[in-house]
């Protein structure tokens, strides 16, 4: 029990370190002077003992070291996530770079590699200073060794090191497996059935095939983890089924080259159907197959292999050769139980296990410089030669060998072009003889070289195949030569048996090399200096497979070299150093603006750099605007027949050259979206609904309908063909997805249908504008680009200086932020890898000049540019290997920088990143100097935009957004209200779950930023809406939530409006009014928190300010539902809420709004197939709980959607008896009024009163003073009337 406890909490720890405290332990600062070895010293002060952080000295090596390396033996395994290093004390000694090595012996090492594929690790830049690098994936070693690659050169400094290594201990578990050997765990009464899954393996290999893990279910479940080609590959299936047509096998893929005898680390983690599946640190996602949570295992886990009596291995996999350590299984050791011989294990055959990994000695070696070679030495003058090695690179050219030969008979060279082997042989006065063989020899895989050559022939064999090798046959004489060199020729060259080539370098590695059928031993020849070399690696074999995960988006496909990949963007409609820019315009308007005034097919991408493909389009081209045309498939017409209301008929509607997110992201992008739709009908109902006001058909609006009683043609059901049609323009609504038809199986039923193309114009994204008339600044969630971005906009200021955006980490040491630093200068600073980059744009025009510019700026692992209007880019190149971290945890500042306001002032269009449209005018704050638009109609408006509906620019027009309110309309003046009869009332629900732990707590930690972690402001509400009634009590409107808060708005038994909020523990109560509202007339309600200030409003009367007190909650914490016309909420209702409850609220309701969410107008207007809101009862849409605007009514000759004229009715049944009491007070006030005026004039008569003018600062009193507020009132500025609407 002790041990399965053991097993587990190494389990959940990741990496099976059972502690409570972090991994971060320094590992060196107590080793022993033994446990440090070094290639040299320079003196004994500087010995590899003394290479200890914080030391009073460090490690320097001679400086006749050529290839100097500090190795240290950390006594045990440990788990390593961090390094970090110092100068020598007190000197000018310190390393700039270095490589980092470490394995489980002193002599097989792995060199580690960074993001990027660069295995060049950053370090000081003085003595004293500490730089830290944290790995980014956790590796376990025993011994390390660190290769100083640069180092400081000023004032006589050289090599010196001070290091620390951070980890902690590490158990580990070893099974050798010998492709014949397999380990079994039997499952726990012999079945296996789980919710979540947690497998961890490790593994090291030399093999690119064999299988890992696998394990079976009757039911189609799979669990199979496999190498393939030096790939890991996952397949896991949660359940199949033939007879529903049901395959819920999925496979990821993951890792490379992972048969290079280093260890890997695998994890995979499952909850549900998600599947997290991780190799080192390339970590892959997906959703499995099916609708199946559960995986359903029988009997038994295969590890390492499938052995059977009548079954050797799988049929398409091998079993495993190689080690494996610490397989876990949720929590269980399997190697550890195999070990003890515990009854869960069963060992096929009964075979003896090998609980040690026997390593093979293979001493690579790795050729990674620009001047690297290997010179070995040969048997002289003989008449055979025999050269025979291992090579693996990404190169497509470059110096495999060469080999002079005795008494200047020639040479011969082996190289490596486009992938092939050459052999070339060269002999004096003669012409070269030159073959190829192989294919594709560069892809990163080990491949065996075999060359044997006498007189007159020559063979060559490639990976060992000896059916089909190369034989060349001319003449020539061999007699090998004293020297061979692999991977280069080196500078000093001046023997007689020099190198001579016109290949390039090798580059990758090379193992196994054999002169004359003897294997060198690399060590030996070096040590007693029988060979030279020069930038060359021992012991491990450092290449990376930079194209794994792809670079290169969009489906680009990635070509890579040694230390460089390139991306091919052909056909995929992207262009750049990794395809990220889009080869198209966003929109038909965007090709408009271009100067493309031709009407034709264009390829549109709207989201631009993002992951929706672009499509192809027609663009009817207009002086004043571009119509978007997009066919489908229903466009001549289906006829349906035989369908019910039960059994419907489906018809998707299919777009030509896109998807459905393809097609919705155009219409969401534009302006003014409409479709065609044409039902034709032979007794065949449409709508079927004779009493709703709100579906209609055209002929209704009309008053054309054949039958007035019905709101569309063919509800009226006639055994003869009738149509309905017209157009949707509601862009929410659009595009048209599917057509259900319900009514054509009855005797003679029949109906067919006809959706038009979708036709758009406008663009929304380029005319979002605002303009920055104060110092502030806005903020928008956390850019996540990943390892590319592109941001672009429009700007205009007159301002030589000013930040257009910036986006941070906590502690400023990852940010991107372009901001105007002159009148010409425009820059893009950022911090994503090591150091600060600034990519400057000298503009040889002003950019002040209060006149539209247009920037774009990129950065990606290549490059960074920038460019403003139609100037040259300014480009910044990378070094290859280089890799981009943009991991930021701040929201997008745009305006200002988080921390150096330097604000802009100006304006701003158009904000793209990644191809996401930034919202700017979603941000609007007119009282912190943030405007919307620049100039154009909406800032004159001579109707605006009521009720908080958007006003999109269009310059010459504008047009209202009323998404966000509870209104609708051309000007969103339209109230959208309902009636409650008795016994009805209206559910809608804000959450389906409640706020999670984790973002509760993140925003009760940091709640600035507007709530990002929760999604909306848990410190702030907006409720306003309309109500008429004569009914009392009732609860007008009740918020709940998933805790015990609430808000509820309460009408009394004497007709006034109480406001009750319960915060926390405590529930606060305030009275809107003391006045009977209950009295048949419209009456507002307006109620505003911000933070513990509550505002309350009735009927445009004075706002009533309430505080809450600092001692208590101000945090309405996770809102689940709205309420109206009576609370049906489940658990524990408030005493007071249930008092005033029933019978519930009786009459009309209107405007509703709660923050953003508009209950009434989600439930008569839906903008999504299912809206979430439930109804019981009789609610129907009316205004008649409608207040009258403040700003009037719309008149209908402006209003484009107008009708008809809606007469509103007066009441005029007050009767004789109240007409009475009226006029007898109005004149009882009359009378008051003048007797008061009297009353004030006789008490003044008699006083003295002057005018002399008093000392005045300014004007002068030396002047009239009317003469100097004329003169002055003509310099005001015009001040321009502006409505805003809380």
């Amino acid at each position: 029990m002790t041990c399965k406890i053991l097993s587990i909490c190494l389990l959940f720890l990741g990496f099976q370190h059972c502690s409570s405290r972090e991994c971060v332990d320094p590992l060196i600062s107590g080793l022993y002077a033994s446990s440090f070895l070094a290639s040299s010293r320079y003196n004994f002060l500087y010995s590899a003992n003394f290479a200890k952080l914080y030391g009073s000295s460090g490690w320097s090596p001679s400086p006749r070291d050529r290839q100097p390396w500090l190795q240290v033996d950390l006594g045990r395994k440990y788990r390593l996530v961090a390094i970090a290093t110092q100068g020598t004390f007190n000197s000018y000694d310190w390393i700039t770079k270095y490589t980092l090595l470490y394995g489980d012996r002193p002599d097989s090492w792995t060199p580690y590699i960074m993001e990027g594929g660069n295995s060049t690790m950053p370090a000081n830049w003085n003595y004293y200073q500490l730089r830290r690098n944290v790995f980014h994936y956790a590796f376990t070693a025993k011994h390390i060794r660190l290769l100083p690659q640069a180092w400081n050169t000023e004032n006589g400094g050289k090599i010196g090191v001070r290091l620390e290594l951070y980890g902690c201990p590490y158990d580990s578990y070893v099974l050798q497996y010998n492709g014949d050997d397999s380990v079994v765990y039997m499952y726990p009464e012999k079945r296996y059935r789980t919710q979540n899954d947690h497998i961890a393996i490790n593994f090291k290999t030399l093999e690119q095939d064999g299988l890992l893990l696998h394990s079976e279910g009757i039911q189609g479940d799979l669990l199979t983890l496999e190498l393939k080609r030096g790939r890991l590959y996952l397949h896991i299936s949660l359940g199949s089924s033939i007879i529903h047509k049901v395959d819920g096998r999925t496979t990821l893929t993951a890792g490379s080259l992972l048969d290079n005898l280093h260890w890997h680390y695998v994890t995979i983690k499952r909850v549900g159907r998600q599947v997290n599946f991780t190799v080192d640190s390339h970590t892959v996602t997906a959703i499995c197959k099916g609708e199946f949570t559960t995986l359903d295992l029988d009997t038994q886990l295969y590890v390492g292999g499938v052995i059977e009596q009548n079954l050797p291995h799988l049929p398409t996999t091998p079993n495993f050769l190689g080690c494996l350590e610490n397989v876990f299984i949720n929590g269980i050791n399997i190697i550890y139980m195999a070990k003890r011989e515990e009854p869960e294990i069963r060992i096929p055959r009964k075979k003896k296990m090998h609980y040690a990994c026997r390593d093979i000695l293979l001493k690579p070696m790795t050729f990674a410089g620009p001047n690297n070679y290997l010179q070995v030495p040969g048997y002289f003058r003989r008449p055979r030669l025999f050269v025979k090695f291992k090579f693996r690179s990404w190169d497509y050219t470059g110096l495999l060998m060469f080999t002079r030969f005795a008494d200047d008979l020639g040479a011969l060279e082996l190289g490596l072009s486009e992938g092939q082997i050459n052999v070339t042989i060269f002999q004096p006065g003669k012409k070269k003889l030159q073959f190829a063989a192989g294919y594709r020899l560069n892809d990163g895989y080990w491949h065996t070289v075999d060359l044997a050559a006498r007189d007159n022939l020559l063979t060559l064999t490639i990976d060992e195949e000896e059916g089909s090798p190369l034989k060349i046959t001319n003449p020539f004489t061999i007699r090998t030569g004293d020297r061979y060199f692999f991977g280069g020729c080196p500078k000093t060259n001046n023997t007689i048996r020099k190198c001579e080539t016109k290949l390039n370098r090798f580059h990758g590695c090379m193992q196994h090399i054999f002169i004359d059928n003897e294997q060198l031993d690399i060590d030996i020849i070096l040590q007693r200096q029988w060979g030279r070399y020069a930038e060359l690696l021992l012991g491990t074999c450092g290449i990376a497979d930079r194209c794994n995960p792809n670079p290169c988006e969009h489906e680009g496909r990635c070509i890579q070299s040694w230390d460089d990949f390139i991306c091919v963007c052909e056909n995929t409609g992207y262009k750049g150093e990794v395809c990220h820019m889009s080869v198209y315009k966003e929109s038909c308007e965007a090709y408009r603006l271009s100067g493309k005034y031709w009407s034709g097919n264009y390829t549109i991408d709207p989201d631009l750099s993002g992951p929706l493909k672009p499509f192809e389009v027609y663009c009817k081209m207009k002086s004043y605007k571009a119509w978007t045309v997009i066919l489908n498939d229903r466009v001549d017409g289906t006829k349906v027949t035989g369908s019910s209301i039960d059994r419907p008929y489906i018809g998707n509607v299919n777009y030509w050259n896109a998807s459905w997110d393809e097609v919705s992201a155009l219409a969401n992008t534009s302006v003014y979206c409409e479709q065609w739709i044409d039902y034709s009908c032979y007794k065949s109902r449409l709508l079927n609904t004779p009493s709703k006001e709100v579906q209609k058909c055209g002929c209704a609006i009309n008053q054309t309908c054949t039958d007035p009683k019905f709101q569309c043609n063919c509800d009226a059901d006639y055994r003869q063909w009738y149509s309905d049609k017209g157009y949707l323009d509601w862009r929410d609504h659009l595009p048209v997805r599917k057509v259900v038809v319900g009514d054509t199986n009855r005797t003679g039923s029949e109906a067919q249908y006809t959706v038009g193309p979708l036709r758009c114009h406008g663009d929304r994204n380029i005319w979002n504008t605002i303009s920055f008339t104060k110092p502030t600044y806005i903020t928008f969630p956390t850019f996540r680009p990943g390892s590319s971005c592109d941001i672009s906009f429009h700007f205009k200021t007159y301002r030589d200086h000013g930040v257009f955006l910036e986006n941070s980490d906590d502690q400023l040491r990852n940010f991107i932020r372009l901001e105007l630093n002159t009148t010409h200068n425009l820059a893009f600073i950022f911090m994503v890898g090591d150091g600060i980059v600034n990519v400057t744009l000298n503009s040889p025009v002003p950019l002040n000049d209060n006149e539209w510019h247009f920037v774009q700026a990129e950065l990606n692992v290549k490059l960074a540019r920038i460019k403003v209007d139609y100037q040259p880019w300014a480009v910044k190149r990378f070094p290859g290997q280089t890799f981009v971290t943009m991991k930021f945890t701040h929201p997008v500042v745009v305006g200002a920088a988080n921390r150096t306001l330097r604000p802009f002032l100006g304006c701003l269009r158009g904000l793209r990143m990644n191809g996401v449209t930034l919202d700017l005018e979603g941000k609007v704050n007119e009282e912190q100097g943030i405007r919307r638009n620049c100039t154009g109609e909406c800032l004159n408006a001579t109707i605006p935009c009521r009720n908080c509906g958007q006003c999109i620019e269009g310059y010459a027009s504008y047009t209202c957004d009323c998404n966000n309110t509870a209104f609708d309309g051309f000007y969103c003046h339209k109230d959208i209200g309902a009636s409650f009869e008795i016994g009805s009332w209206l559910k809608y629900n804000i959450r389906k779950k409640p706020i999670t732990d984790e973002a509760a707590w993140a925003n009760w930690i940091d709640p600035h930023y507007d709530n990002f972690s929760l999604g909306y402001n848990d410190t702030a509400d907006d409720i306003e809406f309309s109500f008429s009634t004569v009914h009392k009590p009732a609860v007008l409107l009740y918020i709940s939530s998933f805790v015990q808060d609430y808000i509820a708005i309460i009408l009394k038994t004497d007709g006034s409006v109480d406001l009750r909020y319960k915060l926390g523990l405590i529930t606060h109560k305030y009275q809107l009014t003391h006045r009977n509202l209950a009295d048949g007339y419209p009456h507002y309600v307006n109620i505003t928190r911000h933070n513990r200030t509550i505002k309350t409003q009735v009927d445009y009367m004075e706002p009533i300010v309430e505080k809450i007190t600092l001692v208590e909650d101000a945090r309405f914490d996770s809102p689940k539902s709205m309420f109206m016309g009576r609370v049906m909420e489940v658990g524990d209702i408030d005493y007071e809420i249930q008092r005033h409850n029933s019978p519930g609220f009786i009459g009309c309701i209107s405007g509703v709004r709660y923050n953003v969410y508009a209950p009434l107008k989600a439930f008569f207007r839906p903008n999504e197939t299912d809206p979430p809101v439930t109804t019981q009862g009789y609610v129907s849409e009316s205004n008649c709980g409608a207040f009258p605007p403040i700003l009037g009514y719309v008149p209908w000759e402006v209003d484009p959607w107008f009708t008809t004229i809606e007469y509103i009715y007066i009441h005029d049944d007050l009767g004789l008896f109240w007409i009475t009491v009226i006029v007898i007070l109005a004149l009882l006030l009359l009378f008051g009024g003048l007797y008061s005026i009297y009353v004030y004039a006789y008490q003044q008569k008699g006083s003295y009163s002057t005018n002399e003018p008093k000392n005045l600062d300014s004007p002068s009193s030396s002047r009239p003073l009317t003469e100097t507020l004329r003169r002055e009132k003509k310099n005001l500025p015009e001040i321009e009337e502006e409505f805003r609407s809380d």
